[in-house]
């Protein structure tokens, strides 16, 4: 069989890249909605960050039944479907009036679509490759900074000319439409292709491929290095997770500019790209568990330098090391479990994984938003986001090395 002159493999990473721009990107901008919704129904900081945290909840317990269900069926439909449903929980958001609403179009809506962003672009682009996966997972990564950084400004521009309620059908359209599109580009792995991974002619192993390789469920759940990785993602994203929420929130507290504050987070995606690609060049190198050492000591770092930050440039100083660290640890995830357990139920673990940050992630910002309901601060917030990041990089630590998986 003649090599054919481009690897869908590529062409797979550049879809899994689009959807994670726009699936992650749509849901990081509730932070700048957080003031225009305030302003309007005068609901406590506690009430809004519950539901954007329950969002992240709800996507990770169903991310591990959509990473079941892409093991099984592939990524294509269930991209579909959730492609629809992200647009049409932002398209609903324009009505809102009632806490209820909130809770049911965004919560639960949005996360269903929600769950399918990272489990299927990530455990797809594992299936396309072994020699360059932390590569490529860091190139779809940086789709996900691509949209953090340019979704805020797009959703602060729409807010500023046309009021938030026209902002969300704007964005609720836009998200449906394309994702619904590039989710027909998604093909499960490459033997289904007559390819291998890495841009191979065919499958290698005696006629199997390596996506029947690895732990099963059972397996790995009796494996303590899983839950490891599992209770360590979960404190990484109780910190990232509290700061990507209440970081606008807090810089206009202390008296910056509505729009230089969305500027604050959209210098995280920004940056965050960079580290994506860097990290995930890093794991190929050094492996997962090393890379994910040095984002837990950085992340403790940058936390110690936001508890000084009073002004603009502090902030933007925060936000160009934080975001890099931010990508990187939402890289190395995948990779991770991928390296310890192999990819024969890689979907289902990446999920479970998934669903641990998403826990983190959703007390962590509701902690917050109550600290600053009760104290008028953050400052014990970021605090309690140091003591679970000492933790993660504890357990992360005493991880022992991977057997060899594909």
């Amino acid at each position: 069989m003649k090599k054919p002159p481009l690897f869908y493999g590529y062409l797979i990473v550049a879809t899994c890249a689009c959807i994670q721009a726009i699936g992650v990107g749509s849901y990081v901008t509730f932070g700048v909605f957080f003031k225009s919704l305030l302003g309007e129904f005068g609901w406590s900081r506690a009430t809004l960050s519950g539901a954007h945290s329950l969002t992240f909840l709800i996507a990770g317990v169903l991310g591990i039944l959509v990473g079941r269900l892409t093991d099984r069926f592939g990524p294509r439909i269930l991209m579909t479907v959730a492609g629809f449903f992200c647009g049409f929980a932002l398209l609903l958001m324009s009505r809102i009036n009632a806490p209820w609403q909130l809770y049911l179009f965004y919560s639960l809506l949005f996360g269903i679509g929600l769950s399918a962003v990272d489990v299927i672009a990530l455990s797809t682009t594992a299936r396309w490759f072994v020699r360059r996966r932390g590569v490529m997972t860091g190139i779809v990564k940086m789709g996900t900074g691509s949209g953090q950084l340019a979704m805020p400004l797009v959703a602060s521009v729409l807010i500023a000319g046309f009021g938030w309620r026209t902002a969300y059908v704007f964005m609720g359209g836009m998200a449906m439409l394309l994702l619904i599109l590039v989710a027909q580009l998604l093909r499960r792995d490459p033997a289904r292709m007559g390819l291998a991974p890495d841009g191979g002619i065919r499958p290698e192993m005696s006629g199997s491929d390596s996506s029947h390789m690895g732990a099963s469920l059972g397996e790995a759940l009796k494996n303590r290095q899983f839950w490891t990785i599992f209770f360590a993602n979960l404190a990484a994203c109780f910190s990232l997770m509290s700061v990507m929420l209440h970081i606008v929130p807090h810089a206009t507290d202390i008296g910056i500019q509505a729009t230089a504050a969305a500027g604050v987070l959209s210098t995280i995606g920004g940056v965050s790209m960079a580290g994506r690609f860097v990290i995930g060049n890093a794991i190929d190198r050094i492996g997962n568990r090393a890379s994910m050492i040095f984002c837990f000591v950085m992340l403790i770092m940058v936390l110690l330098w936001l508890q000084m930050a009073d002004n603009l440039w502090m902030l933007y100083l925060f936000a160009a090391v934080y975001g890099f660290i931010h990508g990187g640890f939402f890289t190395v995830i995948s990779p991770i479990v991928a390296e310890y357990f192999g990819l024969r139920s890689h979907g289902l673990l990446f999920g479970m994984a998934v669903f641990a940050g998403t826990v983190g992630g959703f007390i962590g910002p509701v902690f917050a938003g109550y600290v600053f309901d009760v104290t008028a601060s953050y400052r014990l917030a970021f605090r309690v986001c140091i003591v679970a990041a000492l933790i993660g990089l504890g357990l992360i630590t005493s991880l022992k090395p991977a057997q060899t998986r594909l």
